[in-house]
């Protein structure tokens, strides 16, 4: 797999992970409470770094519609340009890159196959809607929802992997 091919990849799992999980819920939030509304398309920016041997780095615009069952997430360079579109439903996940489609059985399995790793989806969902869902190996810090950031941290397994989030109001 190409250098270039396995960064849009790990993009694409870090925006499904980060924007699906957290986003995929699209939500606003209240003035009082800071959650989030399901139904509402959600933009903002999101940043994955991994750590290890060879320390990679990710960033990108997204737009994250639909639920953790069904919805859509498109990724975008900092010039604007479309990097991936990620749809999933109850009958799997589509990545879609550079006009080549590859099909998954499940939105997991797509962030497992890009990033090399598996993701929790359901709980980054779960931590948008202000729920502190524990999943082992990974430390969530809710404390900046309410300004629209997410940051969670994966200590185990190795190598250490770091998410932020960051939605636009």
């Amino acid at each position: 797999m190409s250098l270039r091919r396995r960064c849009i990849d790990w993009t694409v799992a870090l925006a499904a992970l980060a924007l699906v999980q957290g986003c995929a819920t699209p939500r606003a939030p209240t003035a009082a409470t800071g959650e989030f509304q399901p139904g509402q398309a959600v933009n903002g920016r999101l940043a994955l770094q991994v750590e290890g041997q060879a320390s990679q780095s990710f960033s990108a615009s997204f737009e994250l519609r639909g639920t953790a069952q069904s919805g859509e997430l498109e990724l975008f360079s900092p010039l604007g340009s479309t990097l991936a579109r990620l749809s999933w439903n109850a009958e799997g996940a589509v990545l879609n890159n550079g006009g080549q489609g590859r099909q998954f059985t499940s939105l997991e399995a797509l962030a497992a196959a890009a990033t090399g790793t598996p993701i929790p989806i359901a709980a980054l969902f779960d931590w948008l809607a202000g729920t502190d869902t524990a999943v082992p190996g990974w430390q969530v810090n809710l404390t900046q929802l309410p300004q629209g950031r997410i940051h969670a941290r994966r200590l185990d397994p190795q190598p250490v992997a770091d998410l932020r989030v960051a939605f636009e109001r």
